[in-house]
Protein backbone atom coordinates (compact mmCIF):
# COMPACT_ATOMS: atom_id res chain seq x y z
CA UNK A 1 0.00 0.00 0.00
CA UNK A 2 1.08 3.31 -0.79
CA UNK A 3 1.90 5.88 2.02
CA UNK A 4 2.00 9.23 1.35
CA UNK A 5 4.22 12.10 3.31
CA UNK A 6 1.23 12.80 5.74
CA UNK A 7 0.52 9.49 6.77
CA UNK A 8 4.08 8.59 7.17
CA UNK A 9 5.02 11.63 9.41
CA UNK A 10 2.00 10.93 11.38
CA UNK A 11 2.86 7.74 12.06
CA UNK A 12 6.97 8.96 12.93
CA UNK A 13 5.36 11.73 15.46
CA UNK A 14 3.63 8.92 17.45
CA UNK A 15 6.49 6.77 18.03
CA UNK A 16 9.11 10.11 18.36
CA UNK A 17 5.98 11.23 21.15
CA UNK A 18 6.14 7.63 23.06
CA UNK A 19 9.85 7.89 23.22
CA UNK A 20 9.95 11.80 24.13
CA UNK A 21 7.26 10.92 26.41
CA UNK A 22 8.52 7.85 28.58
CA UNK A 23 12.03 9.52 29.07
CA UNK A 24 10.93 12.23 30.29
CA UNK A 25 9.10 10.09 32.72
CA UNK A 26 11.70 7.86 33.51
CA UNK A 27 14.03 10.83 33.97
CA UNK A 28 11.69 13.18 36.22
CA UNK A 29 9.91 12.21 39.67
CA UNK A 30 8.27 15.12 40.86
CA UNK A 31 4.51 14.93 39.72
CA UNK A 32 4.15 18.56 39.17
CA UNK A 33 7.05 18.90 36.80
CA UNK A 34 5.28 16.16 34.47
CA UNK A 35 2.27 18.14 34.84
CA UNK A 36 3.54 21.22 33.85
CA UNK A 37 5.66 19.43 30.81
CA UNK A 38 2.27 17.56 29.51
CA UNK A 39 0.25 20.62 30.17
CA UNK A 40 3.51 22.50 28.01
CA UNK A 41 3.71 19.92 25.30
CA UNK A 42 -0.31 19.56 24.61
CA UNK A 43 0.28 23.17 23.42
CA UNK A 44 0.54 21.95 20.18
CA UNK A 45 -2.85 19.94 20.03
CA UNK A 46 -4.59 22.30 21.24
CA UNK A 47 -3.70 24.44 18.63
CA UNK A 48 -4.40 21.92 15.69
CA UNK A 49 -7.81 21.10 17.03
CA UNK A 50 -8.86 25.09 17.19
CA UNK A 51 -7.57 25.24 14.33
CA UNK A 52 -9.67 21.90 12.99
CA UNK A 53 -13.07 24.13 14.72
CA UNK A 54 -12.05 27.13 12.97
CA UNK A 55 -12.59 25.68 9.41
CA UNK A 56 -15.48 22.76 10.70
CA UNK A 57 -18.69 25.36 10.58
CA UNK A 58 -17.76 27.44 7.47
CA UNK A 59 -16.69 24.41 5.46
CA UNK A 60 -20.16 21.50 6.91
CA UNK A 61 -22.00 24.48 5.83
CA UNK A 62 -20.97 25.25 2.00
CA UNK A 63 -20.43 21.72 1.07
CA UNK A 64 -24.00 20.69 2.87
CA UNK A 65 -25.64 23.34 1.65
CA UNK A 66 -24.03 22.88 -1.94
CA UNK A 67 -24.77 18.89 -1.60
CA UNK A 68 -28.25 19.56 -1.04
CA UNK A 69 -29.23 22.31 -3.75
CA UNK A 70 -27.50 19.72 -6.38
CA UNK A 71 -29.32 16.69 -5.35
CA UNK A 72 -32.46 18.46 -7.13
CA UNK A 73 -35.74 18.66 -5.30
CA UNK A 74 -36.34 18.29 -1.46
CA UNK A 75 -37.98 14.45 -2.61
CA UNK A 76 -34.65 13.62 -3.50
CA UNK A 77 -32.95 15.27 0.02
CA UNK A 78 -36.11 13.14 1.97
CA UNK A 79 -35.46 10.17 -0.05
CA UNK A 80 -31.21 10.09 0.92
CA UNK A 81 -31.94 10.91 4.70
CA UNK A 82 -33.81 8.11 5.06
CA UNK A 83 -31.61 5.99 3.33
CA UNK A 84 -28.79 7.16 5.43
CA UNK A 85 -30.84 7.05 8.96
CA UNK A 86 -31.77 3.56 8.23
CA UNK A 87 -27.97 2.80 7.91
CA UNK A 88 -27.75 4.77 10.81
CA UNK A 89 -30.27 3.03 12.85
CA UNK A 90 -28.82 -0.73 12.20
CA UNK A 91 -25.35 0.04 12.52
CA UNK A 92 -26.29 1.44 16.06
CA UNK A 93 -28.19 -2.01 17.05
CA UNK A 94 -25.16 -3.67 15.56
CA UNK A 95 -22.26 -1.59 17.26
CA UNK A 96 -24.35 -1.94 20.52
CA UNK A 97 -25.75 -5.59 20.17
CA UNK A 98 -21.51 -6.39 19.71
CA UNK A 99 -20.62 -4.85 22.79
CA UNK A 100 -22.94 -6.65 24.83
CA UNK A 101 -22.26 -9.92 23.58
CA UNK A 102 -18.25 -9.43 23.66
CA UNK A 103 -18.54 -8.13 27.43
CA UNK A 104 -20.67 -11.05 28.47
CA UNK A 105 -18.42 -13.69 26.39
CA UNK A 106 -14.74 -11.90 27.68
CA UNK A 107 -16.15 -11.20 30.93
CA UNK A 108 -13.91 -8.46 31.65
CA UNK A 109 -14.71 -7.12 34.93
CA UNK A 110 -15.12 -10.70 36.60
CA UNK A 111 -12.07 -11.30 38.90
CA UNK A 112 -11.48 -7.86 38.91
CA UNK A 113 -7.88 -7.70 40.36
CA UNK A 114 -7.85 -3.90 40.91
CA UNK A 115 -8.92 -2.31 43.94
CA UNK A 116 -12.70 -0.95 43.58
CA UNK A 117 -13.08 2.59 44.20
CA UNK A 118 -15.40 3.18 46.97
CA UNK A 119 -19.01 3.00 46.04
CA UNK A 120 -19.69 7.05 47.72
CA UNK A 121 -17.12 8.13 45.47
CA UNK A 122 -17.64 10.44 42.92
CA UNK A 123 -16.57 10.41 39.24
CA UNK A 124 -17.55 14.27 38.27
CA UNK A 125 -19.21 13.32 35.04
CA UNK A 126 -22.36 13.75 34.83
CA UNK A 127 -25.28 11.43 35.47
CA UNK A 128 -28.28 13.33 33.87
CA UNK A 129 -29.86 11.12 31.03
CA UNK A 130 -30.47 12.76 27.43
CA UNK A 131 -33.84 12.87 27.69
CA UNK A 132 -35.91 13.46 24.16
CA UNK A 133 -36.73 17.36 24.95
CA UNK A 134 -33.17 17.80 25.97
CA UNK A 135 -32.14 16.16 22.36
CA UNK A 136 -34.64 18.20 20.41
CA UNK A 137 -33.96 21.49 21.97
CA UNK A 138 -30.08 21.10 21.43
CA UNK A 139 -30.71 19.92 17.55
CA UNK A 140 -32.76 22.86 16.82
CA UNK A 141 -30.53 26.55 16.73
CA UNK A 142 -31.51 29.51 18.12
CA UNK A 143 -29.11 30.68 15.68
CA UNK A 144 -27.15 29.47 13.26
CA UNK A 145 -24.04 32.46 14.11
CA UNK A 146 -24.59 30.70 17.69
CA UNK A 147 -24.29 27.34 16.40
CA UNK A 148 -21.56 28.73 14.18
CA UNK A 149 -19.29 29.56 17.01
CA UNK A 150 -19.34 26.49 19.09
CA UNK A 151 -18.92 24.07 16.35
CA UNK A 152 -22.60 22.61 17.17
CA UNK A 153 -22.22 20.00 14.19
CA UNK A 154 -26.18 18.54 14.37
CA UNK A 155 -27.30 22.22 14.37
CA UNK A 156 -25.35 23.56 11.68
CA UNK A 157 -27.17 20.29 9.37
CA UNK A 158 -30.33 21.44 10.54
CA UNK A 159 -30.63 24.81 9.37
CA UNK A 160 -28.08 23.87 5.91
CA UNK A 161 -31.10 21.36 5.18
CA UNK A 162 -33.53 24.44 5.26
CA UNK A 163 -30.99 26.59 3.44
CA UNK A 164 -29.95 23.72 0.94
CA UNK A 165 -33.55 22.96 0.43
CA UNK A 166 -34.94 26.77 -0.17
CA UNK A 167 -31.97 27.29 -2.89
CA UNK A 168 -32.82 24.33 -4.76
CA UNK A 169 -36.64 25.59 -4.69
CA UNK A 170 -35.90 28.73 -6.10
CA UNK A 171 -33.80 27.47 -9.13
CA UNK A 172 -32.05 29.67 -11.44
CA UNK A 173 -32.08 33.11 -8.69
CA UNK A 174 -30.23 31.22 -6.03
CA UNK A 175 -27.40 29.74 -8.78
CA UNK A 176 -25.12 33.04 -8.11
CA UNK A 177 -25.77 32.20 -3.89
CA UNK A 178 -24.83 28.29 -5.13
CA UNK A 179 -22.18 29.02 -6.92
CA UNK A 180 -20.60 31.56 -4.29
CA UNK A 181 -20.89 28.49 -1.57
CA UNK A 182 -19.12 25.90 -3.82
CA UNK A 183 -16.40 28.76 -3.96
CA UNK A 184 -15.95 28.99 -0.24
CA UNK A 185 -16.41 25.24 -0.13
CA UNK A 186 -12.91 24.33 -2.72
CA UNK A 187 -11.47 27.84 -0.39
CA UNK A 188 -12.19 25.71 2.68
CA UNK A 189 -11.07 22.70 1.35
CA UNK A 190 -7.72 24.22 0.70
CA UNK A 191 -7.24 26.12 3.78
CA UNK A 192 -7.65 22.58 5.41
CA UNK A 193 -4.55 21.32 3.54
CA UNK A 194 -2.58 24.12 5.49
CA UNK A 195 -4.08 22.96 8.66
CA UNK A 196 -3.06 19.40 8.29
CA UNK A 197 0.49 20.31 7.65
CA UNK A 198 0.33 20.84 11.68
CA UNK A 199 -0.82 17.57 12.40
CA UNK A 200 2.20 15.58 13.00
CA UNK A 201 3.28 18.13 15.97
CA UNK A 202 0.07 17.89 17.27
CA UNK A 203 0.14 14.02 17.54
CA UNK A 204 3.71 14.52 18.99
CA UNK A 205 2.28 16.79 21.55
CA UNK A 206 -0.61 14.20 22.36
CA UNK A 207 1.22 11.37 22.54
CA UNK A 208 3.81 12.99 24.82
CA UNK A 209 1.94 14.56 26.83
CA UNK A 210 -0.41 11.02 27.32
CA UNK A 211 2.94 8.55 28.16
CA UNK A 212 4.99 11.64 30.35
CA UNK A 213 1.25 11.62 31.98
CA UNK A 214 -0.03 7.99 32.60
CA UNK A 215 3.41 6.47 31.41
CA UNK A 216 3.87 2.75 30.09
CA UNK A 217 2.99 1.28 33.14
CA UNK A 218 -1.04 1.88 32.64
CA UNK A 219 -1.08 -0.24 29.62
CA UNK A 220 -0.16 -3.10 32.12
CA UNK A 221 -2.15 -2.77 34.78
CA UNK A 222 -5.56 -2.18 32.44
CA UNK A 223 -3.94 -4.42 29.71
CA UNK A 224 -6.68 -7.41 29.82
CA UNK A 225 -9.11 -4.82 29.92
CA UNK A 226 -7.46 -2.59 26.90
CA UNK A 227 -6.52 -5.65 24.66
CA UNK A 228 -10.26 -6.66 25.09
CA UNK A 229 -11.78 -3.64 23.92
CA UNK A 230 -9.57 -2.82 21.02
CA UNK A 231 -10.40 -7.11 19.89
CA UNK A 232 -13.83 -5.75 20.05
CA UNK A 233 -13.48 -3.02 18.15
CA UNK A 234 -11.49 -5.10 15.29
CA UNK A 235 -14.36 -7.68 15.43
CA UNK A 236 -16.80 -4.43 15.06
CA UNK A 237 -14.82 -3.10 11.82
CA UNK A 238 -15.11 -6.59 10.54
CA UNK A 239 -18.96 -6.57 10.77
CA UNK A 240 -19.72 -2.87 9.65
CA UNK A 241 -17.22 -4.05 6.69
CA UNK A 242 -19.11 -7.30 6.11
CA UNK A 243 -22.15 -5.03 6.09
CA UNK A 244 -20.96 -2.71 4.02
CA UNK A 245 -19.92 -5.16 0.96
CA UNK A 246 -23.71 -6.24 0.87
CA UNK A 247 -24.15 -3.35 -1.14
CA UNK A 248 -20.19 -2.50 -2.46
CA UNK A 249 -18.99 -6.03 -2.60
CA UNK A 250 -15.45 -6.42 -2.54
CA UNK A 251 -15.12 -3.15 -3.14
CA UNK A 252 -15.33 -2.29 0.30
CA UNK A 253 -12.04 -3.31 1.49
CA UNK A 254 -10.28 -0.71 -0.40
CA UNK A 255 -12.48 2.06 1.46
CA UNK A 256 -9.84 1.88 4.36
CA UNK A 257 -6.32 2.60 1.88
CA UNK A 258 -8.77 5.92 1.33
CA UNK A 259 -9.03 6.91 4.46
CA UNK A 260 -6.46 5.65 6.21
CA UNK A 261 -4.97 9.09 6.95
CA UNK A 262 -7.86 10.42 9.01
CA UNK A 263 -8.16 6.97 10.63
CA UNK A 264 -5.11 7.42 11.91
CA UNK A 265 -5.34 10.91 12.67
CA UNK A 266 -8.57 10.58 14.68
CA UNK A 267 -6.21 7.68 16.20
CA UNK A 268 -4.00 9.62 17.38
CA UNK A 269 -5.54 12.75 18.36
CA UNK A 270 -8.98 10.83 19.67
CA UNK A 271 -10.80 13.03 17.70
CA UNK A 272 -13.14 12.27 15.26
CA UNK A 273 -13.85 15.56 14.91
CA UNK A 274 -10.33 16.53 13.29
CA UNK A 275 -10.69 13.82 10.67
CA UNK A 276 -13.54 15.32 9.40
CA UNK A 277 -11.98 17.23 6.37
CA UNK A 278 -9.60 14.52 5.13
CA UNK A 279 -12.77 12.45 5.23
CA UNK A 280 -14.46 14.13 2.96
CA UNK A 281 -11.56 13.90 0.84
CA UNK A 282 -10.85 10.54 1.11
CA UNK A 283 -14.32 9.53 -0.08
CA UNK A 284 -14.21 11.73 -3.12
CA UNK A 285 -11.03 9.91 -3.68
CA UNK A 286 -13.12 6.34 -3.67
CA UNK A 287 -15.48 7.79 -6.32
CA UNK A 288 -18.10 8.67 -3.54
CA UNK A 289 -20.34 11.72 -4.84
CA UNK A 290 -19.80 15.01 -2.94
CA UNK A 291 -23.11 16.07 -2.52
CA UNK A 292 -23.44 12.56 -1.03
CA UNK A 293 -20.66 12.84 1.18
CA UNK A 294 -20.97 16.44 2.53
CA UNK A 295 -24.78 15.52 3.52
CA UNK A 296 -24.17 12.05 5.14
CA UNK A 297 -21.36 12.66 6.97
CA UNK A 298 -21.87 15.37 9.34
CA UNK A 299 -25.30 13.95 10.04
CA UNK A 300 -23.48 10.80 10.56
CA UNK A 301 -21.30 12.94 13.70
CA UNK A 302 -24.28 12.71 15.37
CA UNK A 303 -26.29 9.67 14.77
CA UNK A 304 -23.61 6.91 13.70
CA UNK A 305 -20.80 7.19 16.13
CA UNK A 306 -20.33 3.30 16.15
CA UNK A 307 -17.13 2.86 17.86
CA UNK A 308 -18.66 5.22 21.02
CA UNK A 309 -21.78 2.96 21.08
CA UNK A 310 -19.83 -0.31 21.26
CA UNK A 311 -17.86 0.70 23.99
CA UNK A 312 -20.87 2.45 26.11
CA UNK A 313 -22.76 -1.30 26.40
CA UNK A 314 -19.18 -3.02 26.85
CA UNK A 315 -17.98 -0.48 29.28
CA UNK A 316 -21.54 -0.08 31.66
CA UNK A 317 -21.63 -4.07 31.88
CA UNK A 318 -17.64 -4.23 32.89
CA UNK A 319 -18.49 -2.04 35.76
CA UNK A 320 -21.57 -3.88 36.78
CA UNK A 321 -19.07 -7.12 36.79
CA UNK A 322 -16.55 -5.55 38.80
CA UNK A 323 -19.02 -4.73 41.42
CA UNK A 324 -20.74 -8.33 40.71
CA UNK A 325 -24.15 -7.03 40.05
CA UNK A 326 -25.89 -9.49 38.03
CA UNK A 327 -27.78 -8.09 35.53
CA UNK A 328 -30.40 -10.15 33.57
CA UNK A 329 -30.59 -10.41 29.99
CA UNK A 330 -34.08 -8.60 30.13
CA UNK A 331 -32.18 -5.72 31.86
CA UNK A 332 -29.63 -5.73 29.15
CA UNK A 333 -31.82 -5.38 26.34
CA UNK A 334 -33.43 -2.26 28.42
CA UNK A 335 -30.30 -1.05 28.27
CA UNK A 336 -29.25 -1.43 24.74
CA UNK A 337 -33.08 0.52 24.04
CA UNK A 338 -31.82 3.01 26.02
CA UNK A 339 -28.71 3.58 25.12
CA UNK A 340 -30.02 3.68 21.53
CA UNK A 341 -31.75 6.38 21.88
CA UNK A 342 -29.57 8.66 24.90
CA UNK A 343 -26.35 8.02 22.38
CA UNK A 344 -27.74 10.12 19.97
CA UNK A 345 -27.21 13.36 22.18
CA UNK A 346 -23.39 12.44 22.05
CA UNK A 347 -22.15 14.81 19.56
CA UNK A 348 -20.61 17.93 21.09
CA UNK A 349 -21.14 16.40 24.59
CA UNK A 350 -17.63 16.70 26.19
CA UNK A 351 -16.40 13.33 27.30
CA UNK A 352 -19.59 12.28 25.82
CA UNK A 353 -18.91 8.22 26.27
CA UNK A 354 -18.59 8.38 30.09
CA UNK A 355 -21.84 11.14 30.37
CA UNK A 356 -23.84 8.37 28.21
CA UNK A 357 -22.12 5.47 30.40
CA UNK A 358 -23.21 7.68 33.40
CA UNK A 359 -26.45 8.07 32.56
CA UNK A 360 -26.87 4.06 32.01
CA UNK A 361 -25.26 3.17 35.12
CA UNK A 362 -27.73 5.05 36.89
CA UNK A 363 -30.55 3.61 35.27
CA UNK A 364 -29.49 0.19 37.15
CA UNK A 365 -28.00 1.58 40.15
CA UNK A 366 -24.64 0.81 39.54
CA UNK A 367 -22.35 2.50 41.88
CA UNK A 368 -21.41 5.95 40.12
CA UNK A 369 -17.31 5.27 41.29
CA UNK A 370 -16.88 2.47 39.14
CA UNK A 371 -16.48 4.96 36.31
CA UNK A 372 -13.53 6.08 38.06
CA UNK A 373 -11.98 2.22 36.97
CA UNK A 374 -12.44 3.61 33.63
CA UNK A 375 -10.70 7.22 33.61
CA UNK A 376 -7.24 6.25 33.87
CA UNK A 377 -7.30 4.50 30.04
CA UNK A 378 -10.35 6.35 29.07
CA UNK A 379 -7.92 8.37 26.43
CA UNK A 380 -6.71 4.97 25.08
CA UNK A 381 -9.84 3.49 24.57
CA UNK A 382 -11.08 6.84 23.04
CA UNK A 383 -8.49 6.72 20.49
CA UNK A 384 -9.98 3.42 19.04
CA UNK A 385 -13.45 4.85 19.52
CA UNK A 386 -12.71 7.43 17.19
CA UNK A 387 -11.18 5.70 14.70
CA UNK A 388 -13.85 3.44 14.42
CA UNK A 389 -16.40 6.14 13.88
CA UNK A 390 -14.58 7.62 10.98
CA UNK A 391 -14.31 4.34 9.65
CA UNK A 392 -18.27 3.64 10.29
CA UNK A 393 -19.31 7.54 8.87
CA UNK A 394 -17.10 6.33 5.50
CA UNK A 395 -18.35 3.16 5.16
CA UNK A 396 -22.22 4.74 5.58
CA UNK A 397 -21.53 7.90 3.18
CA UNK A 398 -20.32 4.90 0.45
CA UNK A 399 -23.12 2.98 1.21
CA UNK A 400 -25.74 5.95 0.34
CA UNK A 401 -23.80 7.04 -2.44
CA UNK A 402 -24.34 3.53 -3.87
CA UNK A 403 -27.89 3.04 -3.14
CA UNK A 404 -28.40 6.27 -5.00
CA UNK A 405 -26.21 5.58 -7.88
CA UNK A 406 -23.84 8.22 -7.12
CA UNK A 407 -20.62 6.04 -6.68
CA UNK A 408 -18.09 6.26 -9.50
CA UNK A 409 -14.92 4.39 -10.06
CA UNK A 410 -11.96 5.72 -7.13
CA UNK A 411 -9.10 7.69 -8.18
CA UNK A 412 -6.19 5.85 -7.20
CA UNK A 413 -3.64 8.61 -7.37
CA UNK A 414 -2.88 9.79 -3.79
CA UNK A 415 -1.91 13.48 -5.15
CA UNK A 416 -3.17 16.39 -3.23
CA UNK A 417 -6.90 17.16 -4.34
CA UNK A 418 -7.68 19.97 -2.44
CA UNK A 419 -8.88 22.77 -4.02
CA UNK A 420 -9.22 21.19 -7.19
CA UNK A 421 -12.32 22.74 -8.22
CA UNK A 422 -12.72 21.21 -11.58
CA UNK A 423 -13.07 17.61 -9.89
CA UNK A 424 -15.54 19.04 -7.53
CA UNK A 425 -17.71 20.57 -10.23
CA UNK A 426 -17.70 16.89 -12.09
CA UNK A 427 -18.56 14.87 -9.08
CA UNK A 428 -20.88 17.47 -8.21
CA UNK A 429 -23.07 17.42 -11.61
CA UNK A 430 -22.03 14.27 -12.29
Amino acid sequence: MKMNKLTAMILISMLVGILTGHLYRSNVTDPASIAAFASNISILTDIFLRLIKMIIAPLVFSTLVVGIAKMGDSQTVGRVGIKAMAWFMTASLVSLALGLIMVNLLQPGVGLNLPLPDVTAKSGISATAITLKDFVTHAIPRSVVEAMATNEILQLVIFSLFFGVAASGMGEKAKPVVNVMESIANIMLKVTGYVMNFAPFAVFGAITALIAKQGLGILLTYGTFVGEVYGSILVLWCLLLLMGSLFLGRRVLSLPKFIREPILLAFSTASSEAAYPKTLQGLKRFGCSEKISSFVLPVGYSFNLDGSMMYCTFATMFIAQAYGMEISIAQQITMLLLLMVTSKGMAGVPRASLVVIAAAMAQFNIPEAGLLLLLGVDHFLDMARSATNVMGNAIASSVVAKLEGELTESIEDDDDLLGDSVLVEEQATG
